[in-house]
């Protein structure tokens, strides 16, 4: 359920978060508002309580995370934009930036970073985000000339969906189908339903060959 908003004074620019962890998500408050510029004017923890609330608030940026319940990041972005809500999108997020921010991008984002960077550059990224910019990190510029952006990996991976492309990564990452339940607000039974839907397009014959393939995949591309 979203908060009541807080009514902004002033020139500050109004932020609504989406976020389904509230200890990041009161910490990311607290850091927004101590801004003299920014206000938080609201928050949700799912995606469906978000896209209701940023088309009710019309803030100025939305902060979005990737791994919510229920429904992806990345699909409250396609949505937002499907409605036609005039909003600019930063992602802060626990995925790996190498792997997501073009996804992002071609969502409707207007940023990416990282939930690990300082405090001071994700203001920063909100500033650069407000100010008409596209904020990702020069490597994910740099990447795009490599063969080891999404787009060029085969056309397997570009057959994945946002929800079978995260699961595939947690999979690189070590975690247990319990673990990805947890992480991305599913069932074990969805995460079993992504993993054979990544195994088919993929081709790849066994559950272990798809964690080798994921493993490989996740060292690849943080290189």
């Amino acid at each position: 359920m979203a908060k009541i908003p807080k009514q902004p004074s002033g020139r500050q620019k109004r932020i609504f978060l989406v976020e389904d962890h509230p200890v990041f998500r009161d910490g990311l408050a607290k850091l927004i508002n101590a801004e003299k510029d920014f206000t938080v004017c609201g928050e949700a923890g799912d995606a469906k309580q978000g896209l209701k609330s940023i088309a009710k608030l019309k803030p100025d940026l939305a902060v979005v995370d990737l791994g919510l319940p229920g429904k992806s990041g990345l699909e409250l972005i396609k949505e937002i934009r499907a409605a036609k809500i005039l909003v600019k999108i930063l992602v802060v997020s626990m995925f790996d930036e190498a792997l997501y921010a073009q996804r992002v991008l071609r969502a409707g984002g207007d940023g990416y970073i990282m939930k690990q960077e300082d405090p001071e550059e994700i203001i920063n990224a909100i500033r650069d985000v407000l100010d008409g910019h596209i904020y990702v990190t020069e490597d994910v510029f740099a990447a795009e000339s490599t063969p080891k952006t999404i787009e060029s990996q085969g056309s397997g991976l570009d057959l994945l969906t946002d929800s079978e492309l995260e699961v595939l990564e947690l999979l690189g990452q070590g975690k247990s189908t319990t673990e990805i339940s947890s992480a991305l607000g599913l069932t074990d039974a969805e995460v079993n339903k992504h993993t054979s839907g990544i195994r088919r397009k993929l081709k790849l014959n066994s559950t272990n060959a798809l964690i080798r393939y994921a493993v490989c995949w996740v060292e690849g591309s943080a290189k």
